[in-house]
């Protein structure tokens, strides 16, 4: 089997207001990659990378530095693809490179799984799982009636953990928290994200608030690079942190856990290189007992679909990001809706079963969102 054709598709959708308010501002609009590839038996996989600026420009990264690598490969390779897409425009790989070569890893992954008939899950040595425990996300950091009201949504489907947006001052966060906590009871845990509101000193009065209100994770609550920072506020502070959406490679994430500053590593396979490089990221957590939990985000149903697909085989999944709000990217992509709340049941939602990613993407749909 050989490939024989790369297409880059960059996409663009509206999202509600007030609905995803976070600490670095209200987005108004969410993009992502994606990438198809066919081979000459006439198989197509589909990948999808975390582009949230300038989707446009990645796919001409496609086009230009990474599809003349992969015409003719064989697309069971993908150890071997993996290294050299990486390093296609220079000796040190990240940033939007690497989103770019997510989507592609995510499409070979999915073009072995239907070669073969089988679900990804299966191809990395499936736990059996064909259904995985889910949080809620995101509770916004907006006007607070709005955050009561999605909280209390988020409890009626039946969440078992609610994620709440928070940013400064840190007064405000643990006033927020205070609130929410109250409105849920004993009806769901909450967990708080910060993405990196705080410096060093308040996140250490943030993070004593939330432990005496039986928080059970912090996420991402000062900046990604700061290694030292966590390591000494998990040292300060005896509460479960959590990060890692921000890594692009094993070898970004080896020192946060390594250094057991994290209870919780959260790649997004989107961003982490596709589900190559996630594995590892999530096999590395597991030799130090440390949690995976995949980001999700307002991502797409692809990314959605990869995501249960490695949620269903690694061993120390813990659960699984579920956006509560609409997103016409994994709503209206594929003909199924991977991820999907509505699809909730007992606090667990379903692992697609079909081969590969076991979804079939809507080119109607496609075509309708492309934004170049």
């Amino acid at each position: 089997m050989r490939i024989v054709e790369v297409k880059a598709h960059p996409l663009v959708a509206p999202i509600a207001p007030d609905i995803q308010t976070t600490s670095a501002g209200n987005f108004a609009a969410v993009s992502i990659l994606v990438v198809e590839v066919t081979t000459d038996q006439g198989i197509t996989g589909w990948g999808e990378g975390l582009l949230r600026a300038a989707p446009a420009a990645a796919a001409a990264l496609v086009e230009r530095a990474l599809k003349p690598l992969l015409l003719g490969a064989d697309p069971f390779t993908v150890e071997g693809l993996w290294p050299k897409l990486a390093r296609a425009t220079t000796g040190r790989s990240g940033g939007m490179l690497i989103e770019t070569v997510a989507a592609i890893d995510i499409a070979l992954w999915d073009i072995m799984g239907k070669a073969l008939g089988q679900p990804v899950h299966r191809l990395l040595g499936s736990c059996g799982r064909d259904r995985v425990a889910a949080y809620a996300s995101s509770i916004s950091w907006g006007p607070l009636a709005i955050a009561e009201a999605q909280a209390e949504e988020a409890v009626r489907r039946g969440f078992p953990l609610i994620k709440v947006k928070i940013g400064a001052p840190v007064e405000a966060a643990i006033e927020r928290m205070r609130v929410l906590a109250r409105l849920v009871g004993g009806r769901a845990r909450l967990c708080a994200d910060a993405n990196w509101a705080f410096d060093y000193d308040d996140a250490v009065r943030l993070a004593r608030a939330l432990l005496e209100l039986d928080v059970h994770w912090l996420e991402e609550p000062i900046v990604p690079e700061d290694r030292e920072g966590y390591r000494r506020l998990r040292a300060a502070v005896p509460i479960r942190l959590a990060a890692g959406e921000s890594e692009f490679a094993a070898w970004g994430a080896r020192d946060l856990i390594a250094s057991r500053a994290v209870g919780v590593i959260q790649p997004d396979v989107a961003r982490s290189g596709g589900i190559t490089e996630t594995r590892r990221i999530a096999a590395l957590a597991h030799c130090f007992h440390v949690a995976y939990a995949p980001h999700m985000g307002f991502s797409g149903a692809i990314c959605a679909a990869a995501s249960l697909q490695l949620a269903a085989a690694m061993p120390n999944f813990a659960t699984f990001e579920c956006m509560i709000f609409p997103n016409p990217l994994r709503e209206e992509l594929a003909t199924t809706r991977p991820g999907d709340p509505a699809l909730l049941e007992g606090g667990t939602l379903p692992v697609p079963d079909g081969p590969g990613l076991g979804i079939e993407i809507d080119r109607a749909a496609l075509a309708r969102l492309r934004c170049d």
